[in-house]
């Protein structure tokens, strides 16, 4: 009988925590605009590409089926670097001799049901423009802020655009501690204000080596805005400055690189712990290996950033324009688009990017190595406002939003319109997306958000489980110590933030419901650990301490909290979480959130 009523609660309680996290889940309808189908390259790309090929396999294809289709084809075939085997992309050209060509090659090659995609291997490239330096007249930067100043990097005063999406107040609750940001670039050098910046193991896909290191100068600027080492004393600051950067060299010193190259990258980049991915490059070609790619890394879980393109026309570079990527379109000074800022309808939101053109300091300022010489340069470009979009999606990220899709949707309720603006003009959303970026407005939703639903929930089963056992006196032994559980399992003290505290040692930890805490524990990339997503540790707990009277309200408040945030992660899109190594998410979610809220009421009623 008591099996039976514990069943009954734990189903009456995943009802009441499904209808409460849906309505507290409702959004706006998804502004997003989606790219036009996949279209073959012109024949200025082709001529470009010549006659190499990039084929893109299915990954359960065998070596020996590869070479079968060379053969068949009479096409050499190579990985495109030597982590392409697993994801079967390969770089073709036509052997001596080969009676087809290019053109029938593609067509057999489409037709083979285990190629996903296949096209000319063409060059993709930073934007027009990206590279605005202005280096002369520039002071050396050694000027201080003052005792006590925050942060403390003596040209901290020059980035404007920092000031522009509210950086100071963003650091005061998140600075993206542990979140793996991509730049998918020329590479990162280790400048002199990158020194305290932490880097993860990249790849260089141009030479195949594992050195990344910058050879162009535009990479290393923009792993400068995501995460250049702050409140050092040195130079400048970054967006996200306890981020960890893995550098992923795609282009040449030129600025150039192929669409099997940057495609590889982007699959290594989603394999190896990446959680946000820049990519500050494009073109007006769009490529199936390259959008397939995009998705690949999307259904991973990461969010993909790119810069719209710096041609000052109403098309959106590809593959910022790609389903899953979050195209950025630029700003200056006066929060006004730049005249070479791209524009149309996938846009998603503005950024700082910009404009040297009769002021140097117009520009964005960051550290990088150009033409031989570490400094501090202005450049300007949507190249400069996609890293700012990049930077605070590693911030959101670092409060337990990691869903791509709620990563997006945070970026656009929390954008907002322009100072000095007024009514916004009827084609705002074509240069603008949602909006301007605001760091501080999107931390903050992000933690309150997810926190007030955590407890909402976990409140509304904890009130069932009151209420179920308003007759029996051992109820009284919930008290404080329950409701503290209750809150540790559920949200943590997610407003400290608010408080401007969330920057303070351990908040990473504490503002978080204990599930969450896989993140501050074990890093960004092992979030969704189905040792936190689980019932094993309110189980665990239970069984090791029930026999302190003392703690049963705590550990029955615990084991609720930790339900309700189950709960709220199987319920709300915003909350989405993937659990690792378990293939039926929401299934695992549901049946450990009735376990945890079974077990809750079992230590109460006792």
């Amino acid at each position: 009988m008591k099996i039976r009523k514990a069943f009954k609660l734990a189903l009456f309680c995943l009802l009441a925590g499904i209808v409460i996290g849906a309505w507290l889940a409702r959004r706006p309808p998804d502004s997003r605009a989606h790219a036009a189908d996949y279209a073959p390259a012109d024949a200025a790309a082709r001529a470009a590409a010549g006659d190499e090929l990039v084929i893109d396999f299915a990954d359960d294809v065998d070596e020996a089926y590869v070479r079968q289709v060379g053969a068949r084809l009479h096409l050499a075939l190579r990985p495109v670097s030597r982590f392409a085997d697993a994801d079967r992309i390969y770089v073709a050209t036509p052997e001596p001799g080969d009676p087809t060509g290019a053109a029938s090659d593609l067509a057999a090659l489409r037709a083979d049901p285990r190629v996903e995609a296949a096209e000319e291997n063409f060059r993709l490239g930073l934007p027009e423009d990206a590279l605005a330096a202005a280096d002369e007249g520039i002071p050396d930067g050694d000027a201080a802020r003052g005792p006590g100043a925050f942060p403390n990097d003596p040209r901290y005063g020059e980035q404007w655009h920092l000031d522009q999406i509210h950086m100071p107040a963003t650091w005061k609750a998140a600075t993206g501690d542990g979140v793996v940001v991509a730049v998918v670039d020329t590479g990162v050098a280790h400048t002199e204000d990158l020194a305290q910046t932490a880097f993860v193991d990249g790849w260089n896909f141009v030479n195949n080596t594992a050195n990344s290191d910058d050879d162009h100068g535009h990479g290393t600027h923009v792993a400068g805005t995501i995460a250049q080492s702050t409140n050092n004393g040195v130079g400048v600051a970054g967006v996200a400055y306890k981020a960890r950067i893995m550098p992923l060299k795609v282009l040449s010193a030129s600025g150039s690189g192929s669409v099997a190259g940057i495609a590889d990258a982007i699959r290594f980049a989603a394999d190896k712990g990446a959680k946000v991915i820049n990519m500050s490059l494009g073109g007006a070609m769009n490529s199936q290996v390259l959008a397939r790619a995009v998705k690949y890394a999307h259904d991973h879980g990461v969010t993909v950033v790119c810069a719209a393109g710096n041609d000052g026309r109403g098309k959106v570079s590809f593959p910022a324009a790609n389903p899953g990527a979050i195209a950025v379109a630029a700003t200056q000074k006066d929060e006004r688009t730049t005249f070479y800022s791209n524009w149309g309808k996938q846009i998603t939101v503005a950024a700082p990017g910009g404009n040297t053109r009769g002021d140097p300091s117009g520009g964005v300022l960051q550290n990088t190595r150009f033409q031989g010489k570490d400094d501090y340069y202005y450049f300007m470009g949507t190249s400069m406002a996609s890293p700012h979009v990049a930077g605070v999606a590693a911030l959101i990220v670092s409060q337990g939003v990691t869903d791509p899709d709620a990563v997006r949707d945070v970026l656009m309720r929390s954008a907002r319109v322009p100072a000095g603006m007024g009514a916004p003009p009827a084609d705002y959303a074509e240069h603008y997306g949602a909006g301007l970026i605001d760091a501080a407005a999107a931390v903050k939703m992000a933690q309150l958000e997810q926190g007030e639903v955590e407890l909402s929930i976990a409140g509304a089963l904890t009130l069932a489980v009151v209420l179920l056992l308003r007759r029996r006196r051992t109820m009284g032994t919930f008290g404080i110590g329950g409701v503290l559980g209750l809150i540790v399992g559920a949200c943590g003290l997610f407003f400290l933030g608010r408080i401007g505290l969330g920057g303070l040692p351990g908040a990473q930890l504490v503002a978080h419901g204990f599930p969450a805490w896989d993140q501050a524990l074990l890093g960004a990339a092992s979030h969704g650990n189905p040792l936190f997503y689980s019932a094993l540790v309110p189980v665990g707990l239970v069984a090791l301490l029930y026999s302190v009277k003392g703690l049963r309200g705590a550990l029955a408040g615990f084991a609720l909290g930790v339900a309700g945030h189950l709960l709220a992660r199987l319920i709300l899109p915003s909350l989405s979480v993937d659990v690792r190594w378990v293939p039926l998410d929401a299934l695992w979610l549901g049946l450990n959130a009735a376990v945890s809220a079974v077990v809750g009421y079992l230590v109460a009623r006792r």
